[in-house]
């Protein structure tokens, strides 16, 4: 048995909870009434999110948590930490793993987990991988990013535009011996395992490129696999939604209470037991296409300030994707 312990939450929890919610943190998705998934709350304009910042209420001593309750949606001010690399997280603590995730905030994560449940976001649990893989349990949450650009213009995205499929990875096709004939370039990402009679693709391939190569032989088979390399490798924006798993409480060997998030897992792509909030699609311990990047070209540079908008959604209805505005 493992030596950390389900506990109730610390004290400093419970007081900003009954300040401003009332909710429980447990949560049992058999009780629950099923109901028709309502029309999505619709994320705050330019013009809207000043005053409603303004007239939000912080939540520490930072001010980086801020709760908007009448609207029952909840403000991060956070910056870019990342741009290029593999992603675990969206949105991590900050001085914990800004190496793997788009956003780092100076806030605990009690306090955020505190602020979603005065917003009137119910918790579910998070992901189970034994003895088979259960996605993470609780109301959807609509992640919304505002920032301005070099210009100094507002501009609004979903969290879901800012990242895309992983592109830097091998594709591999079995195609049988190497068509007679067939020479690849030396200096070709492309290249043949004799042993396993594969072509392997490293990284995006353009349809020049496929084009370069098919004319390299007219074997269907060869071609075929060029063909899936340029359709497969190409950027796919995220589709999964992210939901409240709510992460836990544990009792440290030596007795201490601990939230498990504090380790920096709060807005997760990847699926952590301790996320607060996680993607609803089994992502990147088995499934290489599931595995996540930032989508470069439409996240700010390092620093930028960037406000997230978290919305709790009840139902399973799905937001309507919005790219990053030019």
């Amino acid at each position: 048995m493992s030596p950390l312990t389900l506990v109730r939450p610390s004290a400093a929890l419970w007081a900003v909870l009954f300040l401003f919610a009332g909710h429980a943190l447990a949560f049992d998705p058999a009780a629950a009434p099923e109901q028709a998934a309502p029309a999505a709350p619709a994320p705050s304009t330019s013009a809207e999110l000043e005053s409603r910042l303004t007239a939000a209420v912080p939540l520490n001593p930072q001010k980086t948590v801020l709760l908007d309750k009448p609207r029952g949606r909840l403000y991060l001010q956070t910056s870019v930490a990342l741009r290029e690399g593999l992603l675990e997280m969206f949105l991590c603590k900050k001085q914990t793993k800004e190496h793997e995730s788009v956003l780092a905030i100076d806030s605990s994560a009690q306090v955020i987990h505190a602020g979603l449940l005065a917003a009137g976001a119910v918790p579910g649990r998070p992901a189970q991988f034994s003895p088979k893989f259960v996605p993470p349990q609780g109301d959807r949450i609509e992640v919304w990013v505002h920032w301005k650009d070099e210009a100094g213009n507002p501009q609004r995205a979903t969290a879901q535009s800012w990242v895309r499929s992983l592109t830097r990875r091998y594709y591999a096709e079995k195609i049988g011996p190497l068509p007679a004939g067939v020479t690849i370039p030396k200096d070709s990402e492309l290249r043949y395992d004799p042993m396993q009679q594969e072509l392997i693709w490293f990284g995006i391939m353009t349809a020049e490129q496929e084009q370069e190569l098919a004319a390299l032989s007219t074997d269907k088979t060869f071609r075929d696999a060029l063909h899936k390399f340029q359709v497969d490798s190409q950027p796919k924006g995220m589709q999964a939604d992210f939901i409240f798993a709510g992460s836990s409480f544990v009792k440290n060997p030596d007795g201490q209470e601990w939230y498990a998030a504090e380790a920096g897992n709060l807005i997760c792509v990847a699926n952590f037991s301790d996320a607060i909030l996680d993607v609803n699609v089994r992502s990147s311990d088995v499934n290489a296409d599931a595995s996540f990047e930032p989508n470069t070209p439409v996240v700010p540079p390092l620093r930028t300030p960037v406000t997230v908008e978290l919305i709790p959604v009840k139902g399973e209805g799905k937001p309507v994707a919005e790219p990053a505005m030019p």
